[in-house]
């Protein structure tokens, strides 16, 4: 059975491991090597289970332990052709590791992966539709300012889906944050907020995902709970109860614990 381990998610670091405990692939490496090496031990994932990691912008909070981690075990990354040369420009690329540009629909073992845009401001953003070798599906779609057709489409029939809740809004606006900051998390390439995400929701459920992940919450702007009840609300205003199963990804994760799919 195909697992997801939220390694740890938010403004500190993000990571997500899907897979089996011998074989799969991370999204994301936002923390030290050390840092991640000790959170999939407390899963139980030996890092030497990992045929690949995939980056989705190179933003530090996603690629911090990223040449450390992958150079050591020798790990091919994968990821956008500008976010490729953006690594390279900070010195991430250092050939310790193989760096391939992501084109169409990616194999890594058994483990099919298709990658598809997301409006970030960085150089050149992706999410990722991932098939496992059970023939189990799994989106992966945060750091989204807004939801295009492709990220609705890529994440429609989806057995899991990991969705970006970052923010409150009020909280965000009354918040500590300058302006322009503030301004920019708002924005079309910012970051999605609990109401965006809690709209899409329904849409998804009434396309056959039941199981959502709530990813990438902001820890000044937003709680776990405050993420988990505009969630709950935008399926209640829908007419949806029950039959569903919400999680939120941890800022860091403590137990262990992994989600089956």
């Amino acid at each position: 059975m195909a697992e997801l381990c939220a390694l740890y998610s938010g403004s500190t670091g993000n990571s997500y491991y899907i897979g089996s405990k011998t074989e799969g692939i991370l999204v994301d490496i936002g923390r030290s090597a050390r840092q991640t090496t000790n959170i999939l031990k407390r899963c139980g994932i030996d890092p030497l289970a990992i045929s690949g990691i995939l980056i989705t912008h190179e933003h530090t909070d996603h690629v911090n332990g990223l040449r450390v981690f992958a150079g050591k075990y020798r790990i091919p990354v994968f990821a956008s052709e500008g976010t490729l040369t953006a690594l390279e420009s900070m010195g991430v690329l250092d050939g310790s590791f193989p760096a391939y540009t992501i084109e169409g629909t990616l194999q890594l073992d058994e483990m099919q992966i298709s990658a598809f845009r997301t409006p970030h401001d960085c150089a050149e953003s992706l999410g990722y539709r991932i098939r496992t070798a059970d023939d189990r599906v799994v989106t992966v779609a945060t750091d989204l300012g807004y939801i295009t057709p492709e990220i609705e489409e890529s994440l429609l029939g989806a057995d899991l889906a990991v969705i970006e809740s970052n923010h409150d809004i009020g909280m965000l606006r009354t918040g500590p944050y300058p302006y322009s900051l503030k301004r920019r998390i708002l924005s079309d390439c910012g970051h999605l907020s609990n109401t965006a995400c809690a709209e899409l929701l329904p849409i998804l459920f009434k396309n056959g995902t039941k199981h959502f992940v709530l990813a990438h919450l902001s820890r000044e702007n937003n709680t776990p709970d405050i993420a988990r009840q505009t969630a709950v609300c935008g399926m209640q205003m829908s007419g949806i109860e029950e039959g569903y199963i919400l999680d939120v990804a941890p800022i860091e994760n403590l137990d262990g614990r992994t989600i089956s799919f």
